[in-house]
């Protein structure tokens, strides 16, 4: 009941363990706690740089966690990269949420693997041992249950089981059915988000943003749906749905305007994605050259000869790939080296402490120089004041978006608009 990796004790060692002491504690049944850890973002690093590599990280993530914990507990890796610690001196959620968060601490720290380090997060799944008739097979259960919930909202955290979590996990249910529904009985919407010239104003395109309204649940918030999608293998289906409306407004706007959207990860590991993306372009009688395809650096992680391959088809069709959220991913640089990029979109976290931060100056002025230095066009996402657009103009960037120049607007009300602002530019070209 060794793992031969990392020489830790395996599930079937835990679950004998757990046996044991609740029959020891079956007159008196003193609580203690067990731990389910999942290392966020090791499977793209395994992919990325190799199974030599990955290895290496979970034989250090074993280190850790028999260091991290004392003499009563034991670690033990459940397979893959998750591993479990059983505390038998831990009474009381507080106590778990402490010991879950030492471990997270110990497990972001750089790995050495060969000649580079690399940092990974870690989720974890906690539950107590609490009343008589519970069972290993529950008491595992209710962590991996927390553990899921730890995943939904976020990773990086530590969620410790309770009957609350329980009808949370329930209506994360219902909201994935309703939108299963949804997207085959194509409810999901397209709103459009405008993106500008920051020294004119002058619009040159629109981003597509998915936007749900179920008829039992109301405005869902796409924070919620959108991960969903992805995390439950929707989000091919709902990014053609969406695409697909998107197109057929973007043909009639004016042809200069280009039409920009999201690709998920999952779909960058999919090597029929550019054509799939493509035919709905053609069937829609969208130009190619009027799209711009967002992707973010973790699904480049995955895969990346995969991703690379679809965006060489997307380029060769004439359309434009940006890279989406730059600056909150891991080895950026690398990416900008590897991959033929137009442009990067600056993560709107940067955007929104510019004029207090000087950090964040900073950081926005060395993107925007290095994006000069490639010939890449950059987007300033997430403008909310023109004293944050005037400061970046200044920068030297040229594009933005955000609730400064509008929010998302469904297909009609963003033909009006645009119908609305090019009236005022020719009347503006005709005065000059």
């Amino acid at each position: 009941m060794t793992d031969r990796l990392t020489g830790l004790g395996t599930r079937a060692r835990l679950e004998d363990k757990i046996a044991r002491l609740i029959a020891e504690r079956e007159e008196d049944p003193a609580p203690f706690a067990i731990a389910i850890i999942d290392l966020d973002g090791f499977k793209p690093i395994n992919d990325l740089y190799g199974r030599t590599a990955g290895d290496g990280i979970l034989k250090q993530a074993a280190l850790r966690l028999r260091a991290a914990i004392d003499e009563s507990s034991m670690v033990v890796r459940l397979g893959a990269d998750e591993f479990a610690v059983l505390a038998p001196l831990v009474f009381s959620a507080a106590a778990a949420r402490h010991l879950a968060s030492t471990l997270i601490e110990v497990l972001s720290a750089p790995y050495d693997i060969g000649a580079r380090s690399v940092r990974l997060t870690a989720s974890v799944g906690s539950s107590i041992y609490e009343h008589a008739d519970e069972t290993t097979e529950a008491l595992i259960g209710k962590a991996e249950t927390a553990l899921y919930e730890a995943r939904r909202t976020g990773r990086n955290r530590v969620v410790v089981y309770s009957p609350e979590l329980v009808e949370a996990t329930h209506s994360v249910t219902r909201i994935e059915q309703a939108l299963r529904r949804a997207v085959s009985n194509g409810e999901v919407e397209p709103h459009f988000q405008p993106i500008v010239a920051l020294d004119s104003g002058h619009l040159l395109g629109f981003e597509a943003l998915a936007r749900w309204t179920d008829h039992d649940l109301g405005p869902v918030s796409p924070g919620l749906f959108i991960p969903l999608a992805e995390e439950r293998g929707i989000m091919p289906d709902l990014s053609r749905l969406v695409l697909g409306k998107a197109a057929d407004a973007a043909r009639n706007w004016p042809r200069h305007l280009f039409l920009a959207f999201n690709l998920s990860p999952e779909q960058l590991v999919d090597q029929s994605t550019a054509r799939e993306v493509l035919e709905i372009s053609a069937r829609s009688g969208l130009d190619p050259r009027r799209l711009e395809v967002e992707i973010t650096e973790t699904g480049l992680m995955s895969q990346p000869e995969t991703a690379a391959a679809i965006i060489g088809e997307f380029k060769r069709a004439g359309a434009r790939i940006a890279l989406d959220d730059f600056g909150t991913g891991q080895s950026s640089l690398g990416r900008l080296r590897d991959f033929p990029f137009d442009k990067l979109k600056i993560d709107r976290s940067f955007i929104a402490s510019i004029m207090e931060d000087r950090a964040s100056e900073h950081i926005v002025r060395a993107i925007l120089a290095m994006c000069t230095g490639l010939g890449m066009g950059a987007v300033a996402e997430g403008i909310e004041e023109r004293a944050q657009a005037k400061r970046l103009a200044e920068l030297g960037c040229r594009m933005g978006q955000g609730f400064l120049y509008g929010r998302a607007e469904p297909a009609l009300a963003t033909a009006e608009f645009i119908h609305l602002r090019e009236s005022r530019r020719l009347a503006s070209l005709k005065r000059t």
